[in-house]
């Protein structure tokens, strides 16, 4: 088993950033892909961002690339994500996710291909 633990969401004012962190604990040796999604009021949850755990590629949603940064630290076990630039439809409630067999550049970006779920950050951009 694997638990995330997010921490970093807050209330911020539009054209703030905010860095959003997920720790992983447990039995890390069996993730190979970490990721953020995001499920805003009324609308169902959706990608934002991935990395691959040991080579490090990154993933995002096209409409996000460029604001968001996703980055690693193996030594924490930690998953950052940087958010620049934030605007009201921001806001939501950020995910960070966790998967043992992401095999393909593909499933990077759908939800079922997870496999452990953190509890949730809540992020509120004010216009």
């Amino acid at each position: 088993q694997v638990q995330l633990v997010e921490s970093g969401g807050g209330l911020v004012q539009a054209g703030d950033s905010l860095r959003l962190s997920c720790t992983a604990s447990g039995s890390i040796f069996s993730i190979n892909a970490m990721g953020w999604f995001r499920r805003a009021s009324g609308e169902e949850r959706a990608f934002v961002s991935a990395i691959s755990w040991r080579g490090g590629r990154t993933y995002y949603k096209d409409s996000l690339r460029g604001r968001f940064t996703i980055s690693r630290d193996n030594a924490k076990n930690t998953v950052y994500l940087q958010m620049n630039s934030l605007k009201a439809e921001d806001t939501a409630v950020y995910y960070c996710a966790a998967g043992r067999d992401i095999d393909s550049s593909g499933n990077y970006y759908f939800s079922a291909h997870y496999d452990y779920w953190g509890q949730g950050t809540q992020v509120t951009v004010s216009s």
